[in-house]
């Protein structure tokens, strides 16, 4: 299957319904997934696939059996229309994926000066279209660095080949936390 759109959005549990509270701590975030998604399923309402990684070790320990990037994604799809089928190939694909969580002393990870050289090459990567720098972008940097969806960014990069024509629609470090919106359209 031939990749014709993409969507990369993040795998932050604030954008789940059951974790909403009553102020939206991430309104800019959230607006731009809606509409990112929305231009997806415009362009795919039939078929979508969903990237993510799978359950991490830790979260199988506490119970968990579901990837959260699948949940995200599911949920975002149906907040946004889709009626149409999950599969596993599509050319239409959403991409459920953070940058680095180490991007300062309150983060999750704590300060780590390395996420903001590593979160910029992915950033870059996203803005430029650029499916060979995802393709090679350091896991083992990506987890020491608590950028646990760098799989799905490489895999990313792995499905999309020729040119890309690439928009950022958000790229910011709530929480300390690096969260894009990208949208790729890929030449057939």
């Amino acid at each position: 299957m031939t990749i014709e759109h993409v969507v990369v959005v993040p795998s932050a549990l604030v954008l789940l319904p059951e974790y909403a509270g009553l102020e939206d701590p991430i309104p800019e975030l959230r607006r731009a997934v809606g509409q990112a998604v929305s231009w997806l399923v415009e362009r795919h309402p039939d078929e979508v696939a969903v990237l993510s990684v799978g359950v991490r070790a830790d979260n199988v320990a506490r119970g968990v059996t579901e990837p959260v990037g699948a949940r995200i994604g599911r949920d975002l799809l149906s907040e946004n229309g889709f009626r149409g089928r999950l599969v596993e190939n599509a050319a239409g694909v959403l991409v459920v994926a953070n940058g680095t969580a180490c991007r300062g002393e309150k983060a999750p990870g704590h300060l780590d000066e390395r996420s903001f050289g590593y979160d910029d090459e992915i950033e870059d990567a996203l803005r430029s279209g650029s499916p060979k720098v995802l393709r090679d972008l350091d896991t083992a940097l990506g987890e020491e660095l608590w950028a646990h969806d760098v799989p799905a960014l490489r895999a990313l990069g792995e499905l999309v080949s020729g040119s890309v024509s690439s928009e950022l629609d958000y790229a910011a470090d709530p929480h300390g936390v690096k969260y894009w919106v990208a949208r790729w359209t890929c030449a057939s």
